[in-house]
């Protein structure tokens, strides 16, 4: 038997219940009622230099291209272990237009959507599929792997999984974007379409695979949110400073969390003073998030009746939705619901005008930022940071079926 490689840092995985540190890399090992309550990666803030994280190479020995494993010292694993594609690294885009339109000092796009398969999910995928490769060397039985998706983490776990040898299934709605539901099974994974919405391909994961499996949703493996943080560790990076408000297209929370997560370390690590504020932008018809902000609840309640064309923002009951608020909440920060006329017409004109494809997703992140300027929200100082979390050739026909809807 092989014995899971971790980095010096890694402590093991906290339960968010009880605060509990298990010495493990292995969620199975931790009983089943902690990782119902959730599982987070811990480590030893001590064993860091932030100079060191910060300023490590952005490739490997000859250019080999470690993107966000870089960052491996605030990782579970080495880099020389990871499954990986060279997911990170992605530009962070000077937007001097949309700068003046908020009247702040300086607005990015950080470009997700040049992940490999075009989206910020890449990160975690990464990471989690480095964990369970990791555990079938050792000999565990792990697949098949499975999750339910609006789209792109099935189609980021089929590749990954790809790249591990091992058989994925991933569980769409009937409403999954095409190049999702195609690109999926290019990659080799196994794809089943659901009828309905998000929580029916959920549902149907339990009553179609009649076998044991390993579950990647977010949030039931613990390292999807805790790759995501590196987004967090590159801005930092390329700007030498921390900037001071992310907005972050949010559906489940899961990059929400991860983003915070990421910049919590950094302070904790004394490579920045404060964490910049963090906006969940959420589509208008199902806000689950920023309607708990707005009611001050610590956990939003289940969206009655989700409505967006975003496929990937209508997640009624996000299972990131009580860290997605506490992240909000600790950083001082908000959440904006925006309207889906408003998500693709942001989309469009950062495509026209910045030399960029935004996917409909990734429109929730500069249509957020207009509303945040009608309500005051910017003192007129601001680094602000749009994340565009995935890339434009997601949803094509979304985009343009809107432009049509203008006589265009």
């Amino acid at each position: 038997m092989e014995t899971t490689e971790t980095t010096t840092a890694f402590r093991g995985l906290e339960s968010r219940a009880s605060g509990r540190v298990h010495e493990t890399a292995d969620p199975t090992t931790v009983s089943a009622e902690e990782q119902a309550r959730g599982l987070d990666p811990a480590y030893d803030y001590d064993a860091v230099d932030p100079e060191t994280l910060l300023e490590s190479p952005r490739d490997g020995p000859a250019g080999t291209g470690r993107g966000h494993w870089r960052f491996d010292a605030l990782l579970p694993f080495p880099a020389d272990v990871a499954i990986s594609a060279g997911e990170g690294a992605t530009p962070l885009v000077p937007t001097e237009r949309l700068a003046d339109e908020l009247d702040v000092d300086a607005v990015y796009v950080k470009d997700e959507g040049r992940n490999p398969t075009g989206t910020v999910l890449d990160r975690g995928l990464s990471v989690a599929l480095t964990a369970v490769a990791a555990r079938a060397a050792e000999g565990q039985d792990v697949e098949p792997l499975a999750c339910a998706s609006p789209g792109n983490a099935g189609q980021s776990m089929a590749a990954y999984a790809g790249r591990a040898d091992l058989r994925s299934y991933a569980f769409v709605p009937s409403r999954c974007a095409f190049s999702n539901k195609a690109m999926t099974n290019v990659h080799g994974g196994d794809m089943r379409v659901v009828g309905g919405r998000f929580p029916d391909a959920a549902d149907a994961v339990d009553e179609q695979l009649e076998t044991d499996y390993t579950d990647l949703g977010e949030f039931v493996t613990p390292y999807r949110h805790d790759g995501v943080k590196t987004l967090a560790f590159e801005l930092v990076a390329d700007l030498d400073a921390a900037p001071d408000v992310v907005i972050v297209p949010t559906g489940s929370g899961e990059v929400v969390a991860g983003i915070y997560k990421g910049f919590s370390e950094l302070e904790r690590v004394g490579a920045i003073d404060d964490v910049p504020k963090i906006v969940a932008a959420q589509a208008a018809g199902c806000a689950p998030i920023a309607a708990a902000i707005e009611r001050d609840l610590d956990e939003p309640e289940p969206w009655s009746t989700p409505d967006t064309i975003c496929g990937e923002l209508e997640i009624a009951d996000p299972a990131g939705g009580a860290a997605a608020v506490e992240a909000v909440r600790e950083s001082g920060g908000t959440a904006v619901g925006v309207e889906d006329d408003d998500i693709l017409a942001s989309a469009v004109a950062v495509a026209q005008n910045e030399v960029m494809e935004m996917g409909a997703t990734g429109g929730a992140a500069p249509a957020g930022a207009w509303a945040l300027k009608e309500d005051g929200f910017f003192d007129g100082d601001e680094t602000v940071i749009l994340v565009n979390s995935d890339a434009g050739l997601k949803t094509p026909d979304v985009l343009r079926s809107h432009l049509m809807g203008q006589g265009i």
